[in-house]
């Protein structure tokens, strides 16, 4: 069977809003995909979402992404996954039509091809029931948008290998996902059983005019919902029953599950029903398209991913292993220090390079200033792991710290406009990085500077200490590549207005 780190080409077959969110999914995280499904739509479609996706992940990851890979719509089933190492199929959840298609890829596949399904409640073992090879099989199942969620559901049926799940979840992982094992083969999984279970709830709340979809809404995103970002439930209560904890709060709060605030039995969704929902969530949406509630729920969840991930939490902790396993990748694929830079300008490597991102922008159409920052702060972790201080090094505890910035702002970056950086090492000792960073924009010209001391800590200790010896030896080894080298004129400048004459 295919080995993790080969597996280059997917096949997806299904191009609905989980198909094509796969697609961006897979795609940039490098992989090349070919995708098949007979709507004539289907290029449009997965254009318009790559396209949200692409703008999502840049504002989150930025230049740390890797080369995107390919979408290309395929003209058949048999030309969508007959070269894939591994196959995502993204049906309706119709049992019959996936078991009749998924026999179809099996038989267009490569032997050596795991086969997955998005569905998000079927039994893997009835599905996989009719395939010559039925060990392949896997259910992957996504949340939507899938670019951005990184929950993916894991479930094998009676004859799925220990082999495919774990080769399913290295690839998931691989493409900042995070992978959940459902142990027990159950309907609907877990995260699905708990949302049908409020789903239910929600519907008796407007069939019986207790409340609107818009004031359910409230109810959770300006409550409970921000909680369970981060938290989840059983946390979050274990946090209500005080320093005594769970075994308190169930103690305190148990008895009124006895009383009849729920229904566990879905009401029948009469047309009066569908109607009465339907006109609610029209009102609720104020005639907003679906693109534009696309980018702005895509906007919110980048943003507190984000936060979540300089916290090293929940959500977060996934996106700050993705960044750093991203990071790790860019820095080996450079090679190392003494072999030179992939690109110079003026003498000076080139370690990063990127598009100014539509969430970087401000008022004025330009850059903002916080973005400059950014971006230099991901060169500067590029150069980190080049010299071996990345994500493992700091595992270690030891890091180092930015204790002095000056930025030049000196050109405007635009939407969409590519941007190198360029980094000096202007000095170095046992405990201090002197850096120099270039940014010039795509006509060449420089947009900004940045200068940087960083100093080396033992993070346990919470003071300064000495590199360690190949940490060391590599910055002694760049600072030596680029002795030659002409001090920039603005290093070492200050901020100041003239001194006034008398």
């Amino acid at each position: 069977m295919t080995e993790t780190f080969s597996i280059r080409s997917i096949g997806l077959i299904g191009a609905g809003v989980i198909g094509a969110g796969w697609a961006a999914r897979f795609a940039l995280a490098g992989h090349d995909v070919r995708l098949y499904d007979p709507d004539p739509e289907t290029g449009r479609k997965v254009a318009a979402v790559l396209d949200n996706a692409r703008r999502a992940q840049t504002r989150m990851l930025g230049a740390l992404l890797p080369r995107e890979g390919t979408v290309h719509i395929a003209t058949s089933l048999a030309d969508a996954v007959a070269d894939a190492d591994f196959i995502q199929e993204s049906l309706p959840e119709i049992e019959t039509l996936k078991i009749r298609v998924l026999g179809e890829i099996e038989a267009a596949a490569r032997p050596d091809a795991v086969i997955a399904s998005s569905t998000s409640g079927l039994l893997p073992s009835r599905l996989q029931a009719a395939m010559a090879h039925p060990g392949r099989f896997v259910v992957g199942h996504p949340f939507n948008p899938v670019y951005l969620l990184p929950l993916v559901e894991i479930c094998g049926g009676d004859a799925t290998t220990a082999q495919t799940k774990a080769l399913a979840t290295a690839l998931y992982t691989a493409c900042g996902m995070q992978p959940l094992q459902v142990r027990v083969e159950i309907d609907g999984f877990i995260a699905d059983r708990l949302l049908e279970a409020l789903w239910r709830e929600a519907l008796w709340l407007v069939n019986d005019g207790v409340a609107t979809t818009a004031e359910i809404d409230d109810a959770i995103r300006y409550g409970a919902g921000l909680r369970w970002s981060f938290m989840g439930t059983f946390l979050t209560y274990r946090l209500a029953g005080g320093e005594a904890g769970m075994r308190h709060f169930l103690a305190q709060f148990g008895p009124a599950l006895k009383l009849p605030w729920t229904k566990l039995v879905a009401c029948e969704l009469t047309d009066e029903l569908t109607d009465r929902v339907a006109q609610q969530s029209d009102d609720q949406a104020a005639g907003i398209g679906l693109r534009a509630y696309e980018q702005k729920r895509d906007d919110c969840l980048v943003d507190v991913m984000t936060a979540l991930r300089a916290n090293d939490f929940a959500a977060g902790a996934t996106l700050g292993a993705y960044a750093d396993r991203l990071a790790a990748q860019a820095a080996a694929a450079a090679g190392p220090v003494s072999a030179g830079p992939v690109s110079v300008i003026d003498g000076a490597p080139v370690l990063l390079a990127t598009r100014v991102d539509a969430g970087w922008i401000d008022y004025n159409g330009h850059m903002t200033e916080w973005a400059y920052l950014k971006v230099f702060g991901d060169t500067t972790d590029v150069l980190l792991a080049q010299i071996g201080a990345g994500a493992d090094y700091v595992a270690g505890g030891h890091s180092f710290y930015t204790v002095e910035s000056h930025l030049r702002h000196l050109g405007q970056a635009r939407l969409g406009e590519a941007l190198r950086v360029t980094t000096q090492v202007l000095g170095a000792d046992a405990r201090r990085l002197h850096v120099f960073h270039t940014m010039t924009g795509g006509d060449g010209g420089v947009i900004a500077t940045a200068e940087h001391m960083l100093v080396h800590v033992d993070a346990a200790a919470e003071r300064a200490a000495p590199m360690l010896p190949a940490v060391a030896d590599a910055v002694a080894a760049l600072a030596a590549a680029q002795a030659g080298l002409a001090r920039p004129d603005a290093a070492g400048r200050s901020i100041g207005l003239p001194a006034r004459q008398a």
